[in-house]
């Protein structure tokens, strides 16, 4: 075992020090210190060609991300492991009167011993083994581990059996163009040294399952994430007249509670299952109070996946968005009726049907019908679109399908199912191909090597249950998955776009062995020192180890 503790928790502190937060000047500063602490090493200030400041690519923001790689001296392999890991963090709000302090984890301990915490808060702070602050736990240890490696492979290059490369990228809790950036290097540096990429091994924080939960996980591969989103339209009509119209905020409130926490919506796969779709945003589109019934609405979900490709979402969700239409019209008829007998007025069939059809499907309608007056049309709305700031890539993709509806002939209240915003690709790793198998193999080897130091579990599970960068170093889904992301997100090529094939080009397997804690995202994040501290970096080396040797 290393005696690391002390150098990671070192790093750790001055890492927390910086503001890193994601979109502002923060994730600028960690970069350039990461740059030259690196620098610093003697093994750098020799190959000063082994570190590289990137600057991301198709970013609205100023920001970078640091590579660095050690050539190992020991044999003549081109093996090289991949350590991976984000410098940004969540903002500080929820900090609340204690912001000015969430990240010093010195000053924070003590401002939070005069707080009134929660039972199991009270107890960590006082047991001296967790350490408190922002970014500490997601992912900043972590970062400190692979800092404590690559340090001590520049110093023991004779030690390495191949090649170590670290990066460290911004932009994880956002965009992920900092990892996306970053593939453009990873092919460069293997044409240029000849790295043979064999593994990457992410860092990111895991925490309790559940209540009690004393394991401390290991993952190979990872959820992927989509953003499904709806785009409904019903018939205006005055509120005093509301039965000769249909509301769309009634046909997706059914929308919603026929797909939100729906269990025939998670994705099982080895075992394990995905946390069912939650509703993340969910309003209307009038821009304005008027006393007519709103022309549309739009709701997007998180969406997990373990095997299920973005083809195989669009179709169940197109079931799900039929079901839930159907449901909505049947029940506007039983309360009209009822309406009716009440107020002895007739009752008037209504003329809509349940219509749902995806964003492909309506656009290939709309060309077909109009051709490249349409097409032209959308091509310049999209890029006026582009010039208002204030649209995230999410309200972006609405207003185009908005638009787009404009040309309908037939504008009966529908459902457009489409994507609007990035696809973090899942990713298995079941031992399919020779790299799987060494990986899962090194792993095991690993765990058993550095059980014995530590009293808790150390137990591999197959899919990282959070959104992370390792979602960007390899790639599952056929072409067929992804041509289903592409084609049904509106603002694809314009305000949003990620290149899948330099995904694909890099395709290394991947594992997360990362610090151990509680409330990453909350105001009371804390990651387990002992575990974090000692054993993370023990068993990534382990692995590396057992990966090159």
């Amino acid at each position: 075992m290393l005696p690391c503790r002390e150098d990671v928790l070192f790093y750790t502190n001055q890492l927390v020090n910086i503001t890193s937060i994601v979109n502002t000047e923060g994730e600028k500063e960690i970069s350039q210190v990461l740059h030259t602490l690196i620098s610093s090493f003697p093994y750098f200030k020799e190959n000063p060609s082994h570190i590289i400041r990137q600057q991301t690519v198709n970013d609205e923001q100023e920001r970078y991300n640091v590579l660095a790689f050690v050539k190992g001296t020991k044999g003549q392999s081109n093996k090289t492991v991949i350590l991976m890991g984000h410098m940004d963090t969540v903002g500080i709000d929820d900090f609340n009167q204690l912001q000015d302090v969430a990240c010093d984890p010195e000053e924070l301990h003590k401002a939070l011993e005069s707080e009134d915490l929660p039972s199991l808060v009270e107890e960590q702070l006082q047991s001296g083994d967790y350490h408190f602050g922002r970014g500490v736990l997601d992912m900043k240890s972590g970062l400190a581990s692979h800092l404590y490696l690559l340090k001590y492979y520049s110093q023991h290059p004779e030690e390495l059996e191949g090649n170590l490369l670290v990066v460290l990228e911004c932009d994880e809790e956002d965009g992920s163009r900092g990892i996306l950036s970053a593939l453009k290097d990873l092919k460069s540096l293997r044409e240029e040294h000849g790295f043979e990429y064999v593994a990457a091994i992410n860092a990111d924080f895991v925490s309790p399952r559940y209540e009690g939960d004393e394991n401390r996980y290991i993952y190979k591969g990872t959820v992927g994430k989509l953003l499904p989103s709806f785009f409904i339209t019903g018939a205006e009509t005055h509120v005093g007249s509301c039965f000769e119209g249909l509301d769309p905020n009634f046909i997706v409130a059914e929308l919603t509670r026929q797909i939100n926490y729906n269990p025939d919506l998670c994705n099982e796969a080895f075992g394990e299952t995905t946390v069912p779709p939650v509703s993340l945003k969910q309003t209307d589109l009038k821009p304005s109070y008027t006393v007519q019934t709103a022309l549309s609405a739009y709701v997007y979900f998180n969406f997990f996946i373990h095997s299920w490709s973005p083809r195989d979402v669009l179709s169940k969700l197109k079931d799900q968005a039929e079901i839930a239409f159907e449901n909505a019209l049947n029940l506007y008829k039983e309360r009209y009726k009822a309406f009716s007998k009440a107020s002895s007025q007739p009752y008037v069939d209504i003329p809509w049907k349940t219509r749902v059809m995806t964003y492909e499907e309506l656009d290939q309608l709309l060309n077909t019908e109009h051709g490249s007056a349409y097409e032209d049309h959308m091509k310049e709305f999209k890029e006026e679109l582009l010039l208002d700031e204030s649209l995230d890539t999410r309200m972006f993709a609405v207003r185009v399908v908005e638009e787009a509806w404009k040309w309908m002939t037939d504008k009966d209240p529908a459902i457009i199912v489409f994507y609007s915003s990035l696809y973090s690709p899942r990713i298995e790793v079941s031992g399919k191909n020779d790299l799987e198998k060494n990986l899962i193999d090194s792993l095991e080897k690993g765990v058993e090597s550095v059980q014995p130091h530590y009293p808790h579990p150390i137990v591999t599970k197959n899919f990282f249950p959070y959104i992370s960068d390792m979602s960007f170093v390899a790639l599952s889904d056929d072409d067929a998955g992804i041509k289903a992301v592409t084609d049904n997100n509106p603002s694809w090529g314009t305000k949003h776009y990620a290149n899948y094939d330099d995904i694909r080009e890099i395709n290394v397997p991947v594992i997360n062995i990362g610090p151990y804690g509680f409330d990453a995202h909350k105001q009371y994040e804390r990651m387990e020192k002992s575990y974090s501290l000692e054993i993370v970096p023990n068993l990534t080396n382990a692995v590396i180890k057992n990966l090159l040797g």
